[in-house]
């Protein structure tokens, strides 16, 4: 299960990253005649691609340092393995979302890519863990956690009760 996490992960992360990159040639190229350069000089839509920049590098370092950690044998990675595919997929979907809002419709239209990098990332919604298993499960364990026995899931040293 950690591997197939992990790598439905990093799938759409790449679907993810193709769009960004999409979207970063997309305002370069695009110079609407009012403005008289192109969209990628304005700091709205440098802002938005460096929310996306964020969000898919901190995930991509999420996947990475967890894949590291399982071929180490870290038992903490396999549990850890499926909160790591909830929030790099959630990271995914909404950097393509970011993208067809920045884009507006020709987000949305086949004539260019990121209308199926769009329909292409949702499809990490379907895949197993889905995200109400997963966050069922985080919050079963979490519950079930004597307050004494806590401990750090990566130093394994024990958390003081408050």
């Amino acid at each position: 299960m950690t591997w197939n996490a992990l790598g439905l992960t990093a799938l759409y992360l790449g679907v993810a990253s193709t769009a960004r990159d999409w979207l970063i040639g997309f305002l370069n190229e695009r110079t609407p005649a009012a403005l008289g350069r192109p969209l990628a000089t304005l700091a709205r839509f440098q802002s938005a691609v460096g929310e996306i920049e964020a969000s898919l590098t901190a995930a991509d370092d999420l996947v990475a340092s967890l894949a590291e950690r399982a071929d180490a044998g870290d038992p903490a990675a396999a549990r850890h393995a499926g909160m790591a595919k909830l929030s790099g997929t959630r990271a995914a979907i909404g950097a393509v979302e970011q993208a067809v809002a920045l884009v507006g419709n020709n987000g949305l239209t086949r004539r260019y890519p990121l209308e199926r990098h769009y329909r292409d990332v949702l499809c990490a919604r379907v895949h197993t863990p889905q995200d109400d298993s997963i966050i069922a499960a985080a919050g079963k364990s979490a519950l079930e956690a004597a307050p004494g026995n806590i401990r750090n899931a990566t130093t394994g040293a024990a958390v003081p009760a408050s």
